[in-house]
């Protein structure tokens, strides 16, 4: 959490006066002098009454504190129940170290893959210098494309006369035959039942049928 970077302040004259505060990178490093000056642990409530001394208000220490931790720059480790912050000259100095190292190695494969790159482009440009022969040949390409397209076209067309597709609606039409008549045994059936069941109401079931649209023409398919 970032405070203000204003501080007020009264001159010997009772007038007030603004005076900038330390920035999160100022405060990091005051907070790292306190280590490095002491070599020495430390409680977070320790730090957070030394802070001040160094120009950080307590408020901020732990949160100066977390960022120095995250960036390796202080170490912090739990004995028992009480957690201990420490540093030394020479964790910066390795953390350092360790960041060059790894930027030194991507600055390695960078350059590598760059050269890979540039090889493939000069490879993939062999045969592909600018001549009349090249224009024809592209010109040509792109005459049986175009051509290719067209005869999908054309082939589209005439799927409804392909034979697979033909043969596809056959079987379709078998299926949709053989429910069709199988449903139609169903209604004569519910119909049976129905007679069975409320013989005294005929008429209204005749109503009921008609109005449904089953009439006395209606059959299985042939």
């Amino acid at each position: 959490m970032e405070l203000c970077s204003y501080c007020i302040s009264y001159d010997k004259f009772g007038i007030v006066s603004k005076k900038r505060g330390l920035s999160l990178e100022e405060k990091r490093e005051q907070m790292l002098q306190i280590f490095y000056d002491s070599q020495d642990f430390y409680l977070l409530k320790e730090l957070e009454k030394m802070g001040p001394k160094k120009g950080v208000i307590s408020q901020s220490v732990k949160d100066v504190v977390q960022t120095l931790v995250d960036d390796d720059l202080v170490l912090r480790d739990k004995i028992g129940t009480s957690v201990y912050f420490w540093s030394l000259p020479s964790c910066a100095g390795n953390q350092l170290r360790t960041t060059y190292n790894k930027l030194e190695s991507d600055l390695s494969n960078s350059k590598k893959r760059y050269l890979e790159l540039v090889e493939q482009r000069d490879n993939l440009k062999t045969g592909r210098e600018d001549s009349d022969e090249r224009e024809d040949a592209l010109e040509e390409l792109k005459a049986i494309e175009l051509r290719h397209e067209k005869l999908k076209e054309e082939l589209a067309a005439y799927a409804d006369s392909d034979p697979s597709a033909l043969e596809a609606m056959k079987d379709a039409t078998e299926v949709a035959h053989l429910a069709a008549n199988r449903w139609t045994e169903n209604i004569f059936t519910l119909q049976q039942w129905c007679s069975t069941t409320f013989p005294q109401a005929k008429e209204q079931l005749e109503n009921m049928y008609r109005e449904a649209g089953i009439t006395e023409d209606f059959d299985y398919l042939p």
